[in-house]
């Protein structure tokens, strides 16, 4: 938001405002405010200074700061823009015709899946099936229904083909060679950082900073720091500040206090209202089958139920996952961006504008590998409803610019940018060697980047990486990873003489500790 204008900072003011005020914090406020007003000690005299008064002692004030502050990590993410609406959401305009036509062969993809299989897109269970579907909600794992003909709409390698093929028809390649990534898949005239500036942006993982996750340290005992770490966690949960959290997270939580912090800085706070609207949600669920949910079945049973570390998750995360397919709340993701939900008719009315609906409820169709976003949470998270809620901001923050394209610096074809720029500049000899035995490097990290590493790093790593991306609420993060990764196994990579070879020096990750690799990649 540096260098905003006056006019762009009052657009802020304004939408930041607009979106508070459609939040249920609004609500509460305004009651406390009149609960406040009808005090006897209240001074009608200054009613502004004594109702401000007021709300600050009876703690308000500190929950408007932390719902104004996280208002505005989500705009930083957004570029500050006054211009019209279609132009705030995906300023190229070949950017968005891509992205729509990507959404058309997505859908293209559904329901040529209902025509051959003959299943609808959505139907009733009779009530028989919806008894039994709620008297095993808690086993839904033990199922073993029939999904051989069903297939994943679509994979990471499949989204890749799509983006190495995007171009910006106005760039001349003759004249702009300088602004593109002569070596990488993606042509593209994207703005990318450089290491420089990202030592800046990621200052705190210097090495002589401490940090959690790390087993040695010349200057303090590795149980001093955890336990002093500890105690300075339980200090910033105290404090209910949600900018301590998000710095606090910059290196790394603690196992005990990880899902506190991260729902502090997420603004995760469920209470009654939030248990009935899950109860709600599931209730959808057991009242209608949609395609979508063989679709979420076959995901589980294929990513997380076949993992040694995820397959015990495997009923929670069908209950997880079959709600967030019905949450109409993550339809937010899609005013920001030129992404559209897909939509549907209700039987009988196709062509009909006023029976059209979004498809799924959410806007989401998962691709294969989608379950392993909800996956990684199951470790820090044991309650349902607040590991559905966690899960849910963090896909609407982060995990959203994974799987749809656009220019913006957090989104996926960025990050993709980001990871070829600097593997190309630091390590060009490895570049070059890779591309020539027909192992481009961004077709070994793509599916890394598009699922922010889940299932590819050990759990705890990953879980240490996840505190960076919230700490710093930039997924820019992951982009130096997946270059540190291939810096940290150059040798080995400099021997391979094919893609296959390439693939089999970077399949298992779980060995890799995150920390060193990461100042590694960006202070060494």
């Amino acid at each position: 938001m540096d260098g905003a204008t006056d006019m762009e900072l009052s657009h802020l003011v304004d939408m930041v405002t607009r979106n508070l005020k459609a939040t249920p914090l609004y609500t509460d406020m305004r009651q406390a405010a009149a609960a406040q007003a009808q005090k006897d000690s209240f001074h009608l005299g200054d009613l502004k200074q004594s109702l401000l008064s007021a709300l600050e002692e009876s703690g308000w004030e500190r929950k408007l700061r932390n719902a104004v502050y996280r208002e505005m990590l989500i705009c930083a993410q957004r570029e500050l823009s006054i211009a019209p609406p279609e132009d705030q959401k995906e300023p190229l305009t070949y950017m968005r015709k891509a992205q729509a036509a990507w959404e058309k062969r997505i859908l293209k993809s559904l329901n040529s899946m209902c025509t051959e299989l003959s299943v609808p897109l959505a139907r009733k269970r009779p009530p028989q099936e919806q008894k039994e579907l709620l008297s095993r909600w808690t086993e839904l794992g033990t199922e073993e229904p029939d999904l051989s003909h069903f297939r994943p709409v679509y994979a990471p390698k499949d989204f890749l083909e799509v983006l190495v093929n995007l171009r910006n028809p106005n760039s001349n390649w003759t004249e702009q060679a300088s602004h593109f990534n002569l070596w990488g898949l993606v042509q593209l005239p994207l703005r990318t950082k450089t290491r420089k500036q990202l030592q800046t942006d990621f200052s705190e993982l210097s090495i002589s900073e401490p940090q959690a996750g790390v087993d040695d340290s010349p200057e303090i005992p590795v149980d001093v720091f955890a336990s002093e770490r500890t105690k300075l966690g339980r200090r910033v949960l105290d404090a209910e500040h949600s900018p301590l959290a998000q710095q606090y997270a910059k290196k790394g939580c603690p196992t005990g206090l990880r899902g506190a912090i991260w729902a502090q800085i997420l603004g995760v706070k469920v209470d009654s209202v939030d248990q009935l609207y899950y109860q709600q949600l599931k209730s959808y669920v057991i009242h209608h089958d949609l395609l979508i949910d063989s679709l979420i079945y076959k995901d589980v049973k294929l990513t997380a139920a076949n993992d040694d570390y995820y397959f015990v998750f495997e009923d929670l995360l069908h209950q997880i996952l079959l709600i967030f397919s019905r949450d109409t709340s993550v339809l937010k993701c899609f005013a920001h961006t030129s992404a559209t939900p897909a939509k549907s008719y209700i039987r009988g009315k196709l062509g009909m504008e006023e029976f059209q609906v979004t498809y799924p409820p959410s806007g989401v169709i998962p691709f294969h590998g989608f379950t392993m976003y909800a996956a990684s949470l199951c470790f820090v998270y044991d309650e349902p409803a607040r590991l559905y809620f966690v899960f849910r901001e963090m896909y609407t923050r982060y995990f959203f610019h994974l799987h749809h394209m656009s220019s913006h610096p957090q989104g996926i074809v960025s990050l993709c940018a980001l990871f070829e720029s600097l593997l190309q500049t630091h390590e060009p000899e490895l570049f070059y060697h890779l591309k020539g035995v027909g192992a481009q490097p961004l077709k070994i990290a793509f599916k890394w980047l598009m699922r922010a590493f889940a299932g590819f790093l050990g759990s705890d790593q990953l879980l240490l990486l996840w505190d960076r991306v919230l700490g710093f609420n930039s997924l820019e993060i992951l982009s130096v990873l997946a270059f540190a990764i291939f810096s940290f196994r150059r040798t080995n990579l400099l021997e391979v003489s094919s893609y296959a070879a390439a693939e089999a020096v970077l399949s298992d990750l779980t060995t890799l500790k995150l920390v060193p690799l990461l100042q590694l990649a960006l202070f060494s």
